[in-house]
């Protein structure tokens, strides 16, 4: 793990007045880069040719840093260039899956906003649980293996991916006869089938909270909520059962787009709970803790009970259901405030403060 001195090295060689925000044109870099911009910093777009369209057409980045592949970015030549141009890069899911998370932990010599010892706990299933356990928040029921499933269940994967290859079952039996037809199709390997994580499927609506931790403040903020909508799931559901039956098509959680929700207001101390629960455990397990943007995936019982059932320990892509600002982020300052604008909103609080070191690593 590159430690902390390392990068504040790097920072102490900057000019201090002219600080770039940079991250990979992916995932949620509209609202990072549109948000560094509205606190009046340069902005970098590392991208391809052919997907910087959105990034011009938009007028979100300053310069741009052209790649052959996204995976380049973990390149000595692109690191140089970011450190070049004074450069602090805020990590989302895209970029720690074409750097590659060795690469991020040991190689990525360049500071970054948030805490890169946690992105590790959100990748690792087993990491995240007992994160998510020891913070007291409810999880769904694990099971060890196929031959213990007794009900119904979701069978997911690691790392960032979208939900694809994400299915349900509810027998020893179908889990495998699932899993080889998705193996068929090329979207499993047998690596992933033997490192699937099984757990307990819980019924209930969908809340994706979008919290925000200033180090700086000591507070968790509540910054808006979005809801998923997922391939071919969101389909399937709009045809007659039996039509399905007929079609005999296998359902699929691809992630194709996000839905801006709120919560009845009385779950609303539940929801804070959770946040304050989870940031407290991390500065236990993993200190610095949480920094900046983090997720938590829910579901809601009907015992109006919110179920965690994933994290995520950066900027999560549900936060562009609220690039103009969500019903949440608009009630602390009466301001439309994105997810992007409040991360470049703290780097620069840190920068005045002489703290700049509470939020890079």
């Amino acid at each position: 793990m590159i430690k902390k001195e390392e990068i504040l090295e790097i920072f102490d060689k900057y000019n201090k007045d002219e600080i770039t925000i940079a991250t990979l044109g992916s995932h949620t870099s509209l609202h990072i880069l549109k948000g560094a911009k509205l606190e009046g910093f340069s902005t970098v777009c590392i991208t391809m040719k052919g997907r910087d369209v959105p990034y011009k057409r938009f007028k979100v980045a300053d310069k741009f840093i052209y790649v052959d592949n996204f995976s380049d970015i973990k390149n000595e030549e692109i690191q140089e260039k970011l450190r070049e141009l004074n450069a602090i890069v805020v990590p989302h899911g895209s970029f720690i899956a074409y750097c590659g998370l060795d690469n991020v932990e040991n190689n990525f010599l360049v500071p970054m906003f948030g805490n890169r010892a946690i992105l590790r706990w959100e990748s690792e299933r087993s990491l995240e649980g007992k994160l998510l356990r020891e913070a007291g928040v409810r999880v769904p029921k694990k099971y060890e293996s196929p031959e213990d499933i007794d009900g119904t269940v979701i069978v997911k994967f690691p790392g960032a991916r979208g939900g694809r290859g994400y299915f349900i079952a509810s027998s020893t039996e179908e889990f495998y006869k699932k899993a080889e037809e998705l193996k068929n199709r090329g979207i499993l390997s047998d690596e992933d089938i033997a490192n699937a994580h099984i757990e307990e499927y819980v019924v209930g609506t969908n809340f994706c909270i979008h919290y925000f931790y200033s180090p700086l403040k000591d507070e968790v903020e509540l910054l808006g909520m979005d809801k998923r909508y997922e391939s071919n799931i969101d389909g399937l559901v709009r045809i007659p059962a039996k039509d399905q039956l007929e079609m005999d098509i296998n359902p699929s959680y691809v992630i194709t787009g996000n839905i801006p929700v709120v919560i009845r207001e009385s779950l609303l101390p539940q929801v804070f709970d959770i946040g304050d629960k989870l940031v407290a455990k991390a500065k236990e397990l993993v200190p610095p803790g949480m920094i900046g943007p983090f997720c938590l995936q829910t579901l809601c019982n009907e015992n109006l009970e919110l179920v965690v059932f994933e994290m995520s320990a950066r900027v999560d892509g549900g936060t562009n259901s609220f690039m103009n600002g969500s019903p949440y982020s608009f009630l602390y300052n009466a301001e439309p405030l994105s997810m992007g604008q409040r991360i470049a909103r703290e780097i620069k609080m840190a920068l005045q403060l002489d703290m700049i070191d509470k939020v890079i690593s």
